[in-house]
């Protein structure tokens, strides 16, 4: 007997749980500082400085994973896994904010950070191309999948550049990491019948 296809709506339900445990892993991992005043205060401020990347991070492939899932209705066995693919390596990002936390920042640390966000992003590729896939036989792919598909590839390759500066400019490395999330902050295809952010404000400017 065939298996029957998951629905999005349940890969989209244990995704967005996962997610929230990340996050919450992630700020317990600040510690209060033994110091008192302003001081103790700010021997923190690097410590939330990285929490505050890493949580963006998954902030925004959040978004981006929940207006993928939403072009399709049917999830088949390779947008399983590789949703199962991204999740595993997004659940590792707590462990690499922690070890760069307690490695004060330094080369290594940054760099194997950067790794991490770049399997990251190549997992999440990997569930785009699934969904691509999908799309393509149903026959609704739009001219903007294959630009999204570009991008994607560009950001991956982009976390190279941290990786091999860390050695010498961890800061900057992170800075730069940072930077390659900047183009998905608004994702770059809405799903079909949800209308992009432009278009949902003039609908409300003419329903005025």
């Amino acid at each position: 007997m065939a298996a029957r296809p998951h629905s999005t709506s349940r890969l989209e339900a244990f995704s967005d749980g996962v997610i929230a445990v990340i996050i919450t892993i992630m700020v317990l991992d600040l510690k209060v500082p033994l110091q008192q005043g302003i001081a103790g205060f700010r021997s923190v401020v690097p410590a939330i400085g990285v929490y505050l990347l890493s949580f963006v991070f998954t902030a925004i492939y959040w978004v981006n994973h929940d207006h993928l899932l939403n072009r399709i209705e049917i999830a088949d066995k390779a947008t399983v896994y590789a949703n199962l693919l991204f999740l595993f390596w997004l659940s590792l990002l707590p462990f690499f904010t922690n070890y760069v936390l307690e490695k004060r920042e330094d080369g290594f640390s940054v760099a194997l950070y950067a790794v991490a966000q770049m399997l990251t992003a190549f997992a999440f590729l990997l569930l785009r191309l699934a969904v691509l896939r999908r799309l393509s036989v149903e026959g609704e792919l739009e001219p903007q999948d294959n630009r999204g598909k570009l991008l994607h590839v560009a950001s991956v390759l982009a976390y190279i550049v941290p990786i091999v500066i860390a050695r010498w400019h961890s800061d900057l490395a992170l800075v730069l990491s940072s930077l390659v999330a900047v183009p998905w902050i608004f994702p770059n295809v809405s799903a079909p019948g949800c209308p992009s952010g432009v278009e949902a404000a003039n609908t409300q400017i003419s329903n005025l």
